[in-house]
Formats: C-alpha cells, sequence, structure tokens
C-alpha cells in the first residue's frame, strides 16, 4: 500500500554534476566526498532535495550515463559507504536524493553486454538488440544515433550488428525481455533499499524501440525539427517513430515501475523525455496516477529566452498538462546556461539575467531543477578543443562545441587555486577564468549577489503556496513584458517579467501589491502601473 506523500510536487531540486561540483582529495575530479563537504551550502539555499547525475562504475565516455555496473560507485567518486555518508547527512540537513537510473543503455563494458556478445545462445543473448546485417552488409535499418551515425554497430565476434542509440560504448537494453525489465526493477530496488527517495529516469524515450526494427520515415525539409541542440546533425532528417519508444506498449512496464515505487513508500519517479514531439513526449510519461509522477521539462532549456518564447512554451504545456505534473529546468548537464541565452549578452546586466531567470523559474506552476551554479549566475564556459571531453561536442566541432561549457568546475574561493574546486590537481576540466569573480565566498560577502537572491527567492516560494501550486493564466502584454497570474482559493498573485535590456512600462489590471517577502524587484509601482528597469521583475499580489 502506499504512503507517498507528494514530497515531490511543487518541490525545488538541485542537480549535481558530481564530477564538477566539489574535488575532496585533490585529483582535479569532483567526488562524494565533496558533495558532503558542501551539502550545508545546498540546504542553505532553502532546496527541497538534490539530484545526483551518475555516480556508478564506468568508462566516462559519456559523462557516467556510459554504467558499467548499477551497483557500485566508481572509483573516481568514492565508494558505498561515501554514498551512504551522503545520503545519511542529506537527510540529516531535511534534503531528500534522487539519482540518475539510466534505463534504456548501459556501458559497453558492463558484464551483461560482454556475455551478450559471446555468442547468440547464452543466457543474455537476447539482453540488447541484437539484428543480422542486410544481404549487402548494411545495417539493418535506417535508424541514427544522438551522437552522430548509424544507430548499428558490427560486432566481429557475434557477426551481428547491436543497437546504441548514443553512442557505440552504450548498447541499447532490449527492455522487450522480461529478463532485463526484472533486473532494471531489482536494480531500482537495491538503491530504495539504501533509502534513496527517488529516481530521475533517464532518456525514457528510447526504453522500448519498434521490435520489428522498422525503418524510419524521412523527416520533410518543411517540417520544423524538434531537436533538441541545434547542430547539423543528420539525426533530424528523420521522424523517430521507429527508433524510440513504442507508446502503447510501454505503458505496461510504466505501471509496474509506478506501483513498485508507490509500494515502496516517498519514491519518486522523475522521467526525462524528449522527441519528435517533447511537448507530447513529456506530457504522456506522467499523465495520470499510474504512470512516472512527474517529467522533466526540456521546455526552456535550450530555447533563447525572449518574451514569444517563454510565453509560447507555457501556453503550450498548460493547454496539455491536465493532470500531469512538470519539473521546469531553466539548464542542465547538457544544457548552455540560462544567463548565455537571452539575446543581448552585455557583461554589465549578468546579474540582473541570472535574478530574472531564477525568479521566472520559480514563478511556474510545477516543480523544478535548479542546475550547480545556477544560483551564481554563472554564464557558459569557453572550453578550448585541447580540453574538450565531451563526446558529443567532439563529433560535430566546432559548430556545436558539445556540453562542456556548462559542466565546468564550481568556482567556491575567488583567490584560490582552482577557485577552490580542487586544491591540488588538476581538475578534469578547466576552471572558466571569468568564474572567479562569481564565485562562493565572494557572493557570500555581497548582500546583493546572485546567491542572495536565489536564496531569499526560494524561501519566497516555499512559504507562498500559490507559487508553489496554484493555477497559471499568461495575460496580454506589449514589449518585452510577460505576465502571468498565480492563483488558488486564498491569493492570486501577478508575475511581471522585463525580458528586454530596455525599460518598460505597463498598466496593472486591477489592484495589486508588491509581495513583500520577494527579494529583489528592479521595478517600481506608480500611477497603477509598474516600471520595469531591464530585467527587472515584480511578484504582486492582488488587492481584494
Amino acid at each position: 500500500m502506499s504512503t507517498n506523500n507528494n514530497w515531490w510536487k511543487g518541490a525545488v531540486l538541485y542537480e549535481i554534476y558530481p564530477r564538477s561540483f566539489k574535488d575532496n582529495n585533490g585529483d582535479g575530479t569532483g567526488d562524494l566526498k565533496g558533495i558532503i563537504e558542501k551539502l550545508e551550502y545546498v540546504a542553505a539555499l532553502g532546496v527541497d532535495g538534490i539530484w545526483i547525475t551518475p555516480f556508478f562504475k564506468s568508462p566516462m565516455k559519456d559523462g557516467g550515463y556510459d554504467v558499467a555496473s548499477y551497483r557500485d560507485v566508481d572509483p573516481i567518486f568514492g565508494d558505498m559507504d561515501d554514498f551512504v555518508a551522503l545520503r545519511t547527512r542529506a537527510h540529516e540537513l531535511g534534503l531528500k536524493v534522487m539519482i540518475d537510473l539510466v534505463l534504456c543503455h548501459t556501458s559497453n563494458e558492463h558484464i551483461w553486454f560482454k556475455e551478450s556478445r559471446q555468442n547468440k545462445t547464452n543466457q543474455k543473448h537476447d539482453w540488447y538488440y541484437w539484428a543480422d546485417a542486410k544481404e549487402d552488409g548494411t545495417p539493418p535499418n535506417n535508424w541514427l544515433a544522438y551522437f552522430g551515425g548509424s544507430a548499428w554497430h558490427w560486432d566481429t565476434r557475434r557477426q551481428q550488428y547491436y543497437l546504441a542509440s548514443f553512442s557505440k560504448e552504450q548498447p541499447s537494453l532490449n527492455l522487450w525481455n522480461r529478463e532485463v525489465k526484472d533486473a532494471i526493477l531489482d536494480t531500482a530496488k537495491f538503491w530504495i533499499d539504501l533509502k534513496v527517495d527517488g529516481f530521475r529516469l533517464d532518456a525514457v524515450q528510447q526504453i522500448l524501440p519498434d521490435i520489428q526494427l522498422r525503418d524510419n520515415p524521412v523527416r520533410e525539409s518543411h517540417h520544423p525539427t524538434d531537436l533538441d541542440i541545434d547542430i547539423s546533425n543528420p539525426f533530424a532528417k528523420q521522424w523517430r517513430e521507429y527508433s524510440q519508444t513504442q507508446k502503447k506498449e510501454v505503458l505496461e512496464f510504466i505501471r509496474e515501475f509506478r506501483n513498485m515505487a508507490d509500494t515502496h513508500g516517498d519514491i519518486a519517479l522523475l522521467a526525462e523525455a524528449g522527441g519528435d514531439n517533447s511537448l507530447e513526449d513529456t506530457i504522456f510519461y506522467a499523465q495520470g496516477k499510474d504512470r512516472f509522477h512527474l517529467s522533466y521539462c526540456y521546455g526552456f532549456t535550450y530555447m533563447d529566452i525572449t518574451k514569444e518564447n517563454v510565453e509560447r512554451t507555457i501556453e503550450k504545456f498548460e493547454s496539455r498538462m491536465g493532470d500531469s505534473w512538470m519539473c521546469w529546468a531553466m539548464g542542465s548537464h547538457d544544457a548552455p546556461r540560462i544567463v548565455s541565452r537571452f539575446p543581448q549578452q552585455d557583461p554589465a546586466t549578468q546579474k540582473d539575467r541570472a535574478c530574472l531567470g531564477i525568479a521566472l523559474a520559480l514563478s511556474l506552476r510545477g516543480s523544478y531543477c535548479m542546475y550547480q551554479g545556477e544560483e551564481l549566475g554563472l554564464e557558459q564556459a569557453n572550453v578550448a578543443y585541447e580540453d574538450m571531453q565531451d563526446i558529443f561536442g567532439l563529433m560535430f566541432y566546432p559548430e556545436f562545441k558539445g556540453r562542456d561549457g556548462c559542466r565546468t568546475p564550481i568556482p567556491w574561493e575567488r583567490d584560490a587555486h582552482n577557485a577552490g574546486f580542487s586544491a591540488e590537481g588538476k581538475p578534469w576540466l578547466p576552471v572558466y577564468e571569468p568564474h572567479h569573480k562569481w564565485a562562493v565566498d565572494a557572493q557570500e560577502e555581497d548582500p546583493t549577489s546572485v546567491l542572495h537572491f536565489a536564496r531569499a527567492f526560494l524561501a519566497c516560494r516555499k512559504n507562498t503556496p500559490a507559487l508553489k501550486f496554484g493555477d497559471i493564466g499568461i495575460l496580454e502584454t506589449p514589449d518585452n513584458i510577460i505576465a502571468f497570474t498565480r492563483s488558488d482559493a486564498t491569493t492570486t498573485l501577478l508575475c511581471v517579467f522585463n525580458a528586454g535590456d530596455a525599460e518598460v512600462k505597463w498598466g496593472i489590471p486591477g489592484s495589486f501589491q508588491p509581495l513583500d517577502t520577494v527579494p529583489r524587484n528592479n521595478c517600481a509601482i506608480k500611477d497603477n502601473g509598474v516600471i520595469l528597469a531591464p530585467y527587472g521583475f515584480c511578484i504582486l499580489k492582488l488587492v481584494k
């Protein structure tokens, strides 16, 4: 019987990318002890929990998302005792702990794949997608990989192709196989027994592709692509009708996973979904009481922050969401940092852009994932080609520079070696020099800093039910003004944002007064209207 109290609904999760968060042992790579060292800092932000990206044993071809063992901590991060200590300390501080579970593939170094590739008759021969070549030796169909090229790779031992939808080092698990489903569910139970509070389920759009291996249809050139990242990737020339999850068939597995989670108590399932129509995919996986609890929404993570884009994204999701629940994000370990996605990039406005992004994100209806460094206002780093690590970026450089620019180490101390991230070793990615001035210790000393603002706005959200759970309604506005209401049974709020680099004025519809718990406005109330400075905003409360 379920005892879930829906802790995830309206929650703010802080995403930690371990390699770049804090290096405790001086080897240049962030680790679990480094996270423990800074957990009080995270808790002091006022977030509800942490989401830790993969720290499992891995050859690190794709930042740990190529898992070689689901039940072992990779030595670069520590060991299982370190994880237990981390989880214990987080719970002591009132933080929930969510970890990544990669459902759709493993590393090619995983023992399951090593056994599967031995021959066509071993016990795990069909734990992955294997297929014969066509008569001419080419792959069995036309499916393409996210990271470029064919999604099929020849294995000389089995004399067959195997499917890998991302990189060749990430063979796709065959979840049509009951034994594979059970193995994944048993893995989840293993971590539930270690008292995690939930899972962020990676790339669920890839967990159950077409068993018949039918060709994807061509995407006509006049159809706009919904590819998450704007790169010259032939992947975008197909409708991923068959290479991605078959939705009708996947429902049984989703319901089984949800039932398992609910019977174990307060376990939250956060689905990462993307596809040809990310709107429909995101909603599908979290719609109803028998699917995943909420979906991780890419609506804002790649787009420029403009009035048109923001309004269109909110309206699209709100018109279709029904009883599903979104978990918004403005940035992540995969996406360019938010302050670098405004059309105007005047360095003098970086603090204001950062604060606007935080205020906008935390005013939306849904839960939220705050990516590490977002609370500092960090911009996207420039990483030289010789320092790049990202397999995706290396494939498409220089037109696409990959994801390393949002993964550089967190600056903890402005004047310290490696900005306090690593005391001795050369960091696995360079600390971005312009980030030093945004270091935590420098912002602690400045009461007007982005960090202080983030803490204050998180407190405001936590203590304002209408911001966490209320309905939302977009208002018509001129210029670069974004305005919407958030309302519940007792309170109506008016949230107004200037997404441009020039001052704007707007007459307020109705009688409102400033919400006194909002820490920063860059806004004046005059003659029943608002005057918003560049990237200014205000949160107002209806006077009844």
